[in-house]
């Protein structure tokens, strides 16, 4: 793969990265946050092997549609889809999680947010790499990485953001006191069915035009809760 193609590759996590970053009133050490972004990106190898592990097992179908002319997916593609996005949420939380919770400039309820959403940025970074990487034998297309990022900017990254954010921001209550634990796991099981909806709309229709509508609708509720943790005293 060519430098300019993972220069393209690096583009859409960068971007939404320096978005992200506005958010924080007091920015946080940059050490950290790469630490966090280079978590992120190898908890994505795990993830993934776990993936591999529950296809090969037998516990999780393929993610494709077998009947294209059925209405819905079967039951079982659904379930698959939801487990790997549980699977996901869980390891981009972990990543997030061991990188900063006993940093002592992990000291802001907002912090969690922008850490979560770093983690799952270098997640998304991989994941991205490997949609524009070329089969074996073929030569890299630059129009066509172009293209794919481009897509995956509205899609498929800005959602590994969103769904990060849920998950940073109930694991701010969590921190908080507000419920312990309990919050953390409504933050990802909410995370997961973001996640696994958006990909199940794709995946079902064929397209990304429900799956935008659907984020869009959902970044305007991250964003505000983004809002109420930066007006939130320490």
């Amino acid at each position: 793969m060519g430098l300019l193609i993972i220069l393209v590759a690096l583009l859409p996590g960068f971007a939404w990265l320096f978005f992200y970053l506005q958010e924080d009133l007091h920015p946080e050490p940059k050490g950290l946050l790469a630490t966090a972004f280079m978590s992120g990106a190898a908890f994505s190898f795990l993830a993934l092997a776990v993936q591999l592990i529950l296809k090969r097992t037998g516990y999780i179908p393929e993610m494709i549609r077998p009947d294209a002319v059925a209405a819905f997916l079967p039951y079982g593609v659904i379930g698959a889809i939801f487990a790997f996005s549980f699977v996901e949420e869980i390891f981009k939380f972990a990543a997030a999680y061991l990188t900063v919770h006993n940093k002592p400039d992990f000291d802001e309820p907002v912090d969690a947010m922008i850490y979560a959403v770093v983690a799952a940025l270098g997640f998304a970074t991989v994941e991205n790499l490997g949609a524009i990487a070329p089969a074996p034998g073929q030569p890299a297309m630059l129009g066509l990485a172009l293209e794919t990022v481009s897509m995956r900017f509205m899609g498929a990254t800005l959602l590994h953001t969103l769904a990060a954010s849920l998950v940073g921001y109930y694991w701010a209550l969590s921190i908080r006191g507000f419920g312990r634990n309990a919050w953390l796991w409504f933050g990802i099981l909410l995370a997961t069915l973001l996640h696994g909806t958006f990909n199940y709309l794709i995946i079902n229709y064929g397209n990304l035009v429900y799956g935008l509508i659907f984020i869009a609708v959902a970044g305007l509720f991250v964003l505000l809760d983004f809002e109420k943790l930066k007006n939130k005293p320490v």
